[in-house]
């Protein structure tokens, strides 16, 4: 143990006005000791990657164990059964390769990078797998990195006997370009502006998420636009919850629970996003009712 004595005239020093100056360089040197790995990272990703915008990258193992321990405590389901269904995305070889393909491909390559990491996405996939839903509504398609492994997820409840289908919106006509056979047999992009889509779809929502324009108030409106569409066991993902509090606010004001996961990434100077949840808790109970439907 080391003798708290040999820093008594520090801490001393510290409490006098001279002490406030000279601890500054002390206090910089040690944050840029804590940054100094990212800056490492930045400078290494400006000329190996490719990409500009939505950035793909993996998480760490103790991120992913605590996603799967978010999702085990907002759906009821076993922690092992949670861990299962993100090493089943993570070891998707043919989705992996149909999304590699895809990249390598398009007009779009030289701002993607030829790799498939999901991120947090992989937590989407476990929701899908868990709820067994009819129908998956995602605002804001981008490339369709999330749209492919959602029709993914509902392409193995199929082979269980569980049909469901997905729905996009964006405004881009060009959006959803990695959604491709046989996983967009499954799924179909909705041109236009997410809110007016929204207005004017006609089914009942089992999972909704929100990933389109980020800004507070738009969100907002997303999720007010399509409260009176939502099944009783439906569940709620917000891809801006690390920007906005318009998920939790809904929540609050739809009578919802909400949890919140941060991304911790690896390997990437982006320190990640996260996912926004809210849902339901069966009265009587504080886990949902997960029987798949007929």
């Amino acid at each position: 143990m080391r003798d708290s004595r040999l820093k008594r005239p520090l801490n001393r020093l510290k409490l006098t006005p001279i002490g406030v100056a000279a601890n500054i360089p002390i206090r910089v040197f040690r944050a840029l000791g804590e940054s100094g790995p990212r800056l490492g990272k930045i400078l290494a990703w400006g000329f190996q990657s490719r990409e500009d915008t939505n950035f793909t990258y993996n998480l760490t193992d103790d991120n992913l164990f605590y996603l799967a321990h978010t999702i085990a405590v907002v759906t009821g389901a076993d922690i092992q059964t949670v861990r299962t269904y993100i090493r089943e995305a993570e070891s998707d070889d043919t989705l992996k390769q149909t999304v590699i393909t895809a990249l390598q491909n398009s007009r779009f390559r030289f701002v993607s990078d030829a790799r498939c990491e999901f991120g947090r996405r992989l937590g989407w996939y476990a929701f899908v797998r868990i709820l067994k839903p009819q129908i998956v509504v995602e605002t804001g398609v981008d490339k369709g990195l999330g749209a492919i492994l959602l029709c993914a997820a509902l392409m193995k409840n199929r082979s269980e006997g569980v049909d469901g289908r997905y729905y996009g919106t964006d405004i881009n006509p060009e959006a959803g370009w990695l959604l491709r056979r046989p996983y967009s047999e499954l799924g179909e992009i909705l041109v236009g502006d997410s809110i007016q889509s929204l207005l004017k779809f006609p089914g009942r929502i089992d999972l909704f998420i929100n990933d389109s324009e980020h800004s507070a108030e738009y969100e907002y409106r997303e999720y007010q636009t399509v409260a009176p569409k939502l099944t009783e066991r439906a569940v709620v993902l917000g891809d801006n919850a690390h920007v906005t509090a318009m998920l939790a606010k809904f929540a609050s004001e739809s009578g919802m629970k909400f949890l919140y996961f941060q991304e911790m990434s690896r390997d990437h100077w982006y320190p990640g996003a996260g996912i926004g949840i809210a849902f339901k808790v069966a009265s009587g109970d504080s886990r949902m009712h997960l029987e798949a439907r007929p």
